[in-house]
Parts: C-alpha cells; structure tokens; sequence
C-alpha cells in the first residue's frame, strides 16, 4: 500500500482546522463515525498522548491504538499505530494559503511488518484511502460549518 497522500483546502481559521486534527476530542466531533474514544496516558494533547479509537467500519467495530509522537502547534501533528501487522504513521499539516483559507494535507505511510500485512494491504488499499478521504471531507465540513 505505501504512502496514501491527501490534501483539502478548507475556510477556517489555521488555529481551528489544528485543533481539531490535533486532538482527539474534537476529531472526534467532526467525524461521525468514531463511537469511542478511551485515553491510555495522562497526557491528553501532544506529544506522548495515547489513546483508543473505536470507529463504525460497516457494521462492525474496528479499535486501534494510536500515539501522538509529534505536535508543533498550527503547524503539523504525526500519529501512529501499530495494527493488523502494519505501522500506520500519519502525519496531519496545515498551512496558511490564503486570508480566509487553509492546506490541510494527511501524508499516511503503512509500513507492513509481516507477511500477511504485506499481502493484504495491496488489496485493502482503495478501501483505506476511501476512508481517509471521507474523514477529510468530514473535517473540512465541521470545520467550514
């Protein structure tokens, strides 16, 4: 699957669009089909910040744990997971591009760590990559809204 690359322009405030791609809770507002989200440290925003995300894939659960290991405030914020035999590092930036606009852009690498990952994550990547540009819609809306 490699690297999956998507960028949305969106009308809002840099500092809003960062708050809602840095942290957790208000991701959580903006895309509607997180059901759960557990904290796993005492820190809850930045850097060592980790925490359990349940989502709606179809009808059924998926849960993942996820780790912020980067956070430059308006500036960028790195997650990543280790999952179904795959690391997901996903790198959320915003920039300035206009008064009244936003570059939000999701660079996510999935690096498969076995055999199976390395077999599945070929077909399951038109799947992941519908997934994630569906979340970046969902935050361009909340965030436009």
């Amino acid at each position: 699957m490699g690297r999956t690359t998507v960028t949305r322009e969106i009308r809002a405030p840099l500092a809003r669009v960062f708050d809602v791609i840095a942290h957790i809770e208000n991701f959580r507002k903006a895309i509607p089909h997180i059901v759960e989200v557990e904290f796993l440290s005492d820190t809850r925003r930045g850097v060592g910040a980790r925490f359990r995300e349940t989502r709606l894939m179809g009808k059924r659960r998926a849960t993942v744990e996820l780790e912020v290991t980067e956070y430059a405030a308006n500036q960028h914020v790195r997650l990543v997971s280790e999952a179904g035999g795959t690391c997901w590092d996903t790198l959320f930036r915003v920039k300035q591009v206009a008064p009244d606009r936003v570059e939000l852009t999701l660079v996510m690498d999935a690096t498969p760590r076995n055999f199976f990952a390395r077999v599945i994550n070929p077909l399951i990547a038109g799947m992941i990559r519908k997934a994630v540009e569906a979340d970046m819609d969902a935050v361009k809306k909340f965030c436009e809204a």
